[in-house]
């Protein structure tokens, strides 16, 4: 197993990974801000959850069939893509606006994870990046080399969650803030909508 030093590196790796800005952070900040600190911690637990299945997609090697096959990796991205973009059209033509004054979602939080979690899968750059990240940790030497990649993938989790639900809460703050003013809650509702179609226009045209 990685020995104390490769371990702490690792954490303060995943940490300043996870606080640079990109899709996911901005996905659960939206969340937050759009219907309170709740739904965006349940959606950076979905976000998270999803890390489990790109853990044993590199054990097993699926990303690096995804890597090496171009219609794979299109496949996949373009589903990712179009997945993003069919929530964020859902919240464009939502007929319900938002209801910041009485803390009601919008959706269930059971749907907010699901979906997080279906955002995350649908993500062939986070398989990709578990390929090219994890084994800059892992002891060829100690045999065998899945439990590593376990452990590698599970402190990568927590610490993702700890940063993204920060974030999450961060949103819930603002969402405090605009609960007086039903202008707002209109305005954050096609933000919201607009940003998750740009999240999905800039995965589907970004390139392997």
């Amino acid at each position: 197993m990685p020995g104390t030093d490769q371990l702490l590196a690792f954490v303060v790796a995943s940490a300043i990974l996870g606080i640079t800005p990109g899709p996911d952070l901005i996905y659960v900040m939206v969340r937050g801000t759009a219907q309170g600190s709740r739904a965006g911690v349940v959606a950076a637990a979905g976000l998270c959850t999803g890390i489990i299945a790109h853990t044993v997609f590199a054990v097993v090697g699926l990303s690096a069939l995804l890597a090496a096959s171009t219609i794979a990796f299109t496949f996949v991205k373009l589903a990712g893509a179009a997945y993003l973009g069919y929530l964020g059209i859902r919240m464009l033509l939502g007929r319900k606006q938002l209801d910041f004054s009485s803390r009601g979602d919008s959706q269930p939080l059971g749907n907010i994870y699901r979906q997080s979690i279906m955002m995350n899968l649908l993500n062939p750059k986070v398989g990709l990046f578990f390929m090219a990240f994890l084994p800059q940790f892992v002891v060829p030497e100690a045999i065998p080399v899945a439990p590593q990649f376990a452990v590698l993938g599970l402190i990568f989790m927590v610490v993702s969650f700890f940063v993204m639900a920060s974030a999450g809460i961060a949103g819930g703050q603002a969402w405090r803030w605009l609960a007086t003013s039903e202008r707002a809650s209109r305005w954050i509702q096609y933000s919201a909508g607009t940003v998750l179609i740009a999240l999905g226009l800039r995965l589907a045209f970004e390139k392997a």
